[in-house]
């Protein structure tokens, strides 16, 4: 059985190729390129093939299909929150309390066994999550829904050009109307699920701006410049303010059991479209 996923788009320049579109302006890679090419999977919107150096007038509308595109992840019949959905990506609303993704093949109840069933049930065959949540953390979470998108995604949330904007709960009152905290988080050699402030960790950013005190705790609006595991709950919990209810870094145990931190917004340009997108 050949998996295969397609996708509309319509040219927004004038001139070009096939082969400039995939090699240098979408930076596919290779092996997509490869089996795009060897499928002639590149077609008019009447499924006729493009010869991939013909130069194309500006508007050519096309369809790619992309062979050998799909995901592993079981289908699992889940409660998902769709908050934004085209041809490209999906982002959803991830509740605290479950993992983003399995950590073993097979293994079930993870919000992407949910995206996998949802994308399944609508004639797809491919979801891959661009970043990702801890368990604690509840909120938006983009998915690319073919590898050409996984592949752009990537590459924007590295050049910093997807924009995660966290809500928190931190204890005790912060000083400073806002600020960045730019400490390198390395692991944590006495706790394997730990991370820690550490010289020799890789550099971390986060920027925030105070939004709310109240007697005892401080709301933040946070920004994340860098994406390190638990970057957020290390910074805070570094400079004396642990987000309220996360134990494994020293805030006091909530009646629920959570910890007061969500992943309110995500902002970027849409890489195929051009056009801002902003989901919250």
């Amino acid at each position: 059985m050949t998996h295969m996923t397609s996708f509309h788009y319509q040219l927004t320049e004038d001139g070009v190729t096939i082969e400039h579109l995939l090699r240098e302006k979408w930076q596919a890679g290779k092996k997509t390129v490869h089996l795009m090419r060897m499928a002639k999977s590149v077609t008019t919107m009447d499924g006729e093939p493009v010869d991939w150096r013909t130069v194309l007038p500006l508007g050519t509308e096309l369809v790619f299909s992309i062979p050998e595109a799909f995901s592993t992840y079981s289908p699992e019949n889940g409660d998902l929150e769709v908050l934004y959905e085209d041809e490209h990506m999906i982002a959803v609303k991830k509740q605290a309390g479950i993992a983003t993704h399995p950590d073993a093949p097979g293994q079930g109840g993870t919000l992407m066994n949910y995206v996998m069933h949802y994308i399944q049930v609508n004639g797809g065959t491919y979801a891959e999550h661009i970043h990702r949540l801890d368990k604690g953390t509840a909120g938006v979470l983009l998915i690319a829904k073919h590898p050409i998108a996984k592949t752009m995604l990537d590459r924007m949330l590295e050049r910093h050009e997807i924009r995660r904007t966290y809500k928190a709960e931190v204890e005790g009152l912060l000083k400073r109307p806002k600020g960045s905290i730019n400490l390198p988080i390395g692991k944590d050699r006495h706790h394997a699920a730990k991370r820690r402030v550490s010289l020799s960790g890789q550099s971390a950013v986060t920027h925030f701006s105070v939004i709310e005190r109240n007697a005892d705790s401080t709301i933040v609006e946070a920004d994340l410049e860098t994406g390190r595991t638990h970057q957020i709950r290390v910074h805070f919990a570094h400079l004396g303010h642990p987000i309220v209810g996360d134990t494994l870094y020293g805030g006091q145990e909530t009646t629920d059991g959570k910890f007061h931190l969500t992943a309110i917004k995500l902002s970027f340009t849409h890489p195929f479209t051009g056009k801002s997108i902003m989901i919250q």
